[in-house]
């Protein structure tokens, strides 16, 4: 099975807990090597679909879909192929951060020549060369974070779901943490980030701006908000009915 060009279509998707509505026929398709940004406040749904697209909840209407090449593709046969970073983190915090990655060589199978490279590169990227010794419990949140991202890159993901991952980052390490980003995106990964700061809106590819499980706009961000004729997303996503909390 050829997984090059993998689409997600998530097709009148509605997912309800008793009385509250967490999706509301939410119809959007992800691309291959680009990078998404689920945009809204807390209770927008952006967990709620990102668990659907993981086969993680069933929706209550709908379906999501991957496709390469106009052909479905079981989930079983592209699960192996995804990295999921949700919004708590499940590193351990006594072992260091070259322990954790020796931990994610060995669950990912990866021989030694893939490993050492791989683990010089992004461990440069994410600026944690100095820190390898350093026990997860006792890094930055940026720190952690980047740590949680870099295991997840080392397997070579093609689809990578972070869930509010620079929520409480400070700004320098958030800064390196969308280079992260942006070296994965340029090496053909599709990634689909969630985040409630609307500031990080016009760094992505492609804009999903949510509220109430419904989505209030969709694009690129220039050209949203040319076509909103808003200045910034915060003016876009009040223009659209969001509530400014």
């Amino acid at each position: 099975m050829n997984k090059k060009n993998i689409e997600i279509n998530v097709e009148n998707v509605s997912k309800q807990f008793k009385e509250i509505v967490a999706l509301d026929n939410i119809t959007v398709r992800f691309e291959n090597a680009r990078l998404y940004g689920l945009i809204g406040p807390a209770g927008a749904g952006k967990t709620t679909l990102f668990r659907i697209m993981l086969g993680l909840l069933n929706a209550n209407k709908g379906a999501v879909f991957y496709n390469t090449k106009g052909n479905r593709i079981p989930f079983a046969e592209i699960q192996e192929d995804i990295a999921y970073m949700p919004q708590s983190q499940s590193l351990y915090a006594d072992l260091s951060v070259d322990e954790h990655l020796d931990f994610f060589r060995k669950l990912y199978g990866l021989n030694d020549n893939d490993y050492k490279k791989k683990k010089k590169e992004l461990v440069k990227l994410a600026r944690l060369e100095d820190f390898l010794d350093r026990p997860a419990g006792k890094l930055s949140g940026g720190m952690y974070k980047k740590l949680g991202l870099i295991c997840a890159l080392l397997r070579s993901p093609k689809i990578m779901f972070l869930d509010e991952p620079t929520n409480g980052v400070d700004p320098i390490s958030r800064r390196e943490f969308w280079n992260l980003l942006n070296d994965a995106q340029n090496k053909g990964i599709m990634i689909v980030m969630s985040t409630a700061y609307m500031d990080e809106a016009e760094r992505f590819s492609d804009v999903v701006l949510m509220e109430y499980g419904r989505i209030l706009a969709i694009g690129a961000p220039d050209d949203l908000l040319r076509q909103y004729n808003s200045r910034n997303f915060d003016e876009l996503f009040l223009s659209r009915g969001g509530v400014n909390d």
